[in-house]
């Protein structure tokens, strides 16, 4: 019997991350970053989101198409755990899956109906790669979807503080003002790998057009330099 399930891809998410590090950990941990999700011309269809107005947040069903892997591993190292402790896989929302595949809730801002790639749909809180394939979207519905007292299990007992960040006023002014809310965030959460603590080393991100260039001591990071990236911007 043929074990397989054809998917197709009805959308992509364009976010201020064209490479992995530097997203956040989880959805909705930032409601400041933005984002758009634009479908495939086969699914550029207002009727097919008739109704999705009147909910506050969405559920995506998307590829980690920046951790592809032949195969799989019944056990991984999750870097909340300091990457030295194995877990099982399906313990974790690690990439590295028997499928690639995320599920992430974000909060609808707004759907835009015109212009030659509508409908759009912008989101808040998106932990997605810019590009990342969207294989379905799906309305989050709090009556069942949320579960205040559910156990959060190693990854809740895990979390770390917010970090305290020293952004030296010219190089934010580098930084787009629509912009500066959510990098803000993205630092204090701590973006470095969880096995890399090396106090003084410095480390760097793409975002929004730019390389942020860090570093992290004690309870502070202080950002090093902000410079236009090799990369073009994401739409």
């Amino acid at each position: 019997m043929d074990q397989t399930f054809p998917m197709r891809i009805i959308a992509r998410i364009h976010s201020d991350f064209p490479s992995k590090f530097g997203i956040p950990r989880q959805s909705g941990l930032i409601d400041a970053l933005r984002a758009t999700i634009v479908f495939e011309p086969e699914y550029r269809s207002p009727d097919a989101l008739r109704g999705l107005e009147g909910y506050s947040h969405i559920w995506l069903l998307w590829q980690f198409s920046g951790a592809l892997r032949e195969g799989w591993s019944p056990t991984v190292r999750p870097p909340r755990l300091g990457g030295n402790v194995r877990m099982g896989v399906f313990a974790t929302r690690s990439p590295f899956r028997p499928n690639a595949i995320g599920l992430s809730s974000v909060r609808l801002v707004g759907i835009e109906t015109g212009g030659a790639r509508g409908p759009l749909l912008h989101v808040a809180g998106a932990d997605l790669m810019d590009g990342s394939p969207i294989f379905d979207i799906k309305p989050y519905l709090p009556y069942t979807d949320c579960h205040p007292d559910a156990a959060g299990g190693f990854a809740f007992q895990s979390r770390e503080g917010v970090l305290r960040v020293d952004f030296p006023a010219p190089l934010l002014e580098a930084v787009p003002p629509d912009r500066r809310e959510g990098l803000l965030a993205v630092l204090a959460q701590d973006p470095r790998p969880a096995y890399q603590k090396e106090p003084g080393r410095v480390y760097g991100f793409e975002f929004a057009g730019l390389e942020v260039r860090f570093s992290v001591d004690g309870g502070t990071l202080l950002v090093r330099g902000v410079v236009p990236s090799s990369r073009e911007a994401p739409g």
